[in-house]
């Protein structure tokens, strides 16, 4: 079944580059005009009211028995605009901005009319004007790339993804949403959407919190998984899994024998005595033989928070000192672990019903450097899933990378391919 997708979404992507020629173009432009269902896409869309992004930002939950709805409005819509011819291919001649006259940019007004993000009101022009910048700025807020409103190339690459590929794309992704919803998701929880590399806080069906979060590479990917959150750690100590040990730990001591120290990291032996690391054969998996434990305090790699659940593949959710990663495009850095930006916030949310861990104590115990556990009074199911493509309702579709390659077509795995 797998193999016919590929098949399937293969051919579309080559079906999308035959109707770039300027003879399709008008026609494309008078079937969205004359669409019985235009006012779904484009009618309530303004640049006057849009340029902010507000009609992207929503409170749906992506993991919610809602949002199977809209996506399956929104492969209905799909439907009509294969139907209809599809949107054009936009050259990728020059970067498109704010004040450029250029023919492309007809193209461009074009492309976001039919995926309704310019309204058909905009009317044609070589001019990438102010309805045209809040309009692309849409688009790259639908497709998590930063609303700059310039034409680079991660915006390019998710322009010219055929409408054949994003149907596929979002019937492959109702699956996995029907999946998930089919059971209860209780009154609170927290979704770690990988692809996205996005968490957030629910609560009685609604989202209270959004995190940026950096999740794992594609050699050490985040696996899925559904759990409950049980125990939340502040000034954690680091305790390094076998698989960073050998791919990450012993290559650096190689190349600089204080790494260890510089970094406050400890070797335990199966006794528990601690180990000078002068005395281990570098050169050798032998270090893979001790324990490796790194002190709390700020480079701690967890730094001040470390959030536990039950599961089998060892893997948490943690606070980072290296901030710096959170304003990256591309959020794929961990080991398979996930980091939270604002961690803080998150784990008082956690820990509401926890009796004294309010904000304040939670505060002053990292500024301690204390390690302290706390279980949690009332464990919070926490479900990482992969979802590249969803909607919020009122025509608004998101799209994602499809970085592990679960989608099945090649098309879809942008960065990878930049």
């Amino acid at each position: 079944m797998k193999t016919s997708r590929r098949l399937f979404l293969g051919g579309a992507g080559a079906a999308a580059a035959a109707l770039a020629g300027p003879a399709k173009a008008q026609n494309l432009i008078d079937a969205i005009i004359n669409s019985p269902r235009r006012g779904a896409w484009g009618d309530q869309f303004d640049a006057e009211v849009s340029a902010s992004g507000s009609e992207v930002a929503s409170y749906v939950p992506v993991l919610s028995p809602q949002t199977v709805r809209f996506v399956e409005q929104a492969i209905a819509d799909y439907s009509g605009i294969i139907g209809r011819g599809g949107w054009p291919v936009v050259p990728e001649t020059k970067r498109l901005q704010i004040g450029v006259i250029d023919p492309v940019v007809e193209t461009l007004r074009r492309r976001l009319m039919v995926s309704g993000d310019l309204s058909t009101r905009a009317g044609m022009s070589p001019a990438f004007d102010s309805y045209v910048d809040a309009a692309l700025k849409r688009f790259q807020l639908r497709h998590g790339l930063p609303a700059d409103g310039v034409t680079g190339p991660h915006t390019y690459s998710a322009l010219n993804v055929s409408a054949q590929i994003r149907y596929g794309q979002l019937q492959t992704n109702l699956a996995r949403l029907r999946d998930k919803t089919s059971t209860s998701l209780g009154d609170r929880y927290v979704m770690v959407n990988i692809p996205a590399a996005e968490i957030e806080a629910v609560e009685n069906g609604r989202v209270v919190l959004r995190h940026t979060a950096i999740v794992g590479k594609v050699d050490r990917q985040t696996p899925l998984l559904s759990s409950r959150i049980n125990e939340i750690i502040l000034n954690p100590y680091w305790n390094a899994p076998v698989s960073i040990v050998r791919r990450d730990i012993i290559p650096l001591m190689r190349e600089n024998p204080d790494y260890l120290r510089d970094n406050n990291i400890r070797m335990i032996a199966p006794d528990g005595s601690e180990v000078d690391p002068l005395t281990v054969d570098w050169s050798t998996d032998e270090a893979t033989r001790y324990r490796f434990r790194q002190d709390p305090g700020k480079i701690n790699a967890m730094a001040t928070v470390k959030i536990n659940f039950p599961n089998q593949h060892a893997v948490y959710m943690h606070d980072t000192p290296e901030k710096n990663l959170f304003s990256d495009q591309e959020r794929f850095h961990s080991s398979g672990c996930v980091r939270v930006q604002n961690v803080r916030d998150l784990v008082t949310w956690i820990l509401r019903d926890t009796p004294d861990w309010g904000r304040r104590r939670i505060e002053t115990t990292i500024q301690s450097d204390e390690d302290v556990h706390i279980p949690v009074a009332a464990p919070v199911p926490v479900h990482f899933v992969y979802f590249s493509a969803w909607s919020t309702g009122d025509g608004v579709v998101h799209f994602r990378d499809d970085i592990y390659g679960m989608d099945g077509a090649s098309e879809l795995q942008i960065s990878t391919a930049l």
